[in-house]
């Protein structure tokens, strides 16, 4: 089973950008559906957006399509989420999280490995 690390969060003035990146440990990190969520204060946490095993599939939230870009590179067990254009919205504990599968899945219960989260704030 595979660990995860985020990384890339940070303090931001709006308008500006991010890139998170999650990596992985172990040899299987390619056989894993990805995903991104946020959890802002106060509210639950949310679906960002999905890749699938390749790599060559994905799908964001409405709330960040357009805006935001999930990648990941097999090679180097690493998951990335650009963030450009960021809103005082976006402001939020990102977590990467894994699932066995090779699927997209936007629901938190396909996911069976998540990180620690890495916090993203956004400022007028």
């Amino acid at each position: 089973q595979v660990q995860l690390v985020e990384s890339g969060g940070g303090l931001v003035q709006a308008g500006g950008s991010l890139r998170l990146s999650c990596a992985a440990s172990g040899r299987t990190f390619s056989t894993y559906r990805m995903g991104w969520f946020r959890q802002a204060p106060g509210k639950e946490r949310a679906f960002v957006a999905a890749i699938n095993w390749s790599g060559q599939s994905t799908y964001h939230s409405d709330s960040v399509k357009g805006r935001f870009t999930i990648s990941r590179d097999n090679a180097k067990n690493t998951l990335y989420l650009q963030m450009n254009s960021l809103k005082q919205e976006d402001t939020a504990v990102y977590y990467c999280a894994a699932g066995r599968g090779f699927n997209i899945a936007t629901e938190e219960s396909r996911y069976d490995v998540w990180g620690q989260g890495t916090q993203v704030t956004v400022s007028s």
